[in-house]
């Protein structure tokens, strides 16, 4: 927990609460349905919710912002940015079910009402959001074209509205045909820990 006040200081005290309790909540549920490995939940804070807060440091939503999670597994990056942009409405998703679950259960013991969790294909989904958000769960260019009819075109943020992805690695190559509409930026920018080293947020104006 200590990780998440070091780079966000200025959070209120209801979110400081919000974050400390998920280490018990994740915890809890884990047990019942993996959804995150064993070994990392050592790492939980560090591996998955800075991980997902990388995308804080690139924009702060405004108020009435809505954001989809694509593939949010246990609830990553959706709960956290939730719990740190509570004006902002999130929809995750993801195709299996017993995932959904876990981020219900945690979503509702958190309290979180600008969540709303569902078991679904992105491909089924015909809503429309400002910015699709995800961890890395197929290759770009396959992401783009399966949430290409999910963007809204009016933008209301200081990044046009579409795509923001965390992924890790060398990836250019999946990138390349996007050109000027692409920007990637690197976490080792915001975050010193060996973890954050390959890791990069993406972003991409649909």
């Amino acid at each position: 927990m200590e990780i998440i006040k070091k780079y966000f200081p200025n959070l209120t005290e209801e979110q400081e609460q919000k974050f400390f309790r998920l280490k018990e909540l994740y915890t809890f549920w884990n047990e019942q349905i993996n959804v995150i490995s064993r070994k990392d939940m050592d790492s939980l804070y560090e591996h998955h919710v800075l991980h997902s807060l990388a995308i804080a440091k690139v924009i702060q939503f405004t108020p009435g912002t809505k954001i989809m999670d694509v593939g949010t597994g246990g609830g990553f990056p959706g709960i956290p940015l939730a719990i740190l942009f509570p004006e902002c409405s999130f929809y995750l998703i993801d195709s299996i079910g017993k995932k959904i679950k876990v981020v219900t259960e945690v979503a509702n013991a958190l309290n979180l009402e600008n969540v709303k969790s569902e078991h679904i294909r992105v491909q089924q989904v015909k809503d429309k959001f400002d910015f699709i958000v995800s961890r890395a769960v197929t290759a770009f260019p396959k992401f783009v074209n399966m949430v290409l009819k999910n963007s809204r075109v009016k933008d209301q943020n200081s990044l046009p509205n579409g795509i923001i992805y965390l992924k890790g690695g060398d990836f250019d190559d999946e990138i390349s045909e996007y050109g000027s509409r692409i920007s990637v930026y690197e976490c080792s920018n915001y975050f010193s820990e060996e973890f954050f080293e390959t890791k990069k947020i993406v972003h991409l104006d649909i």
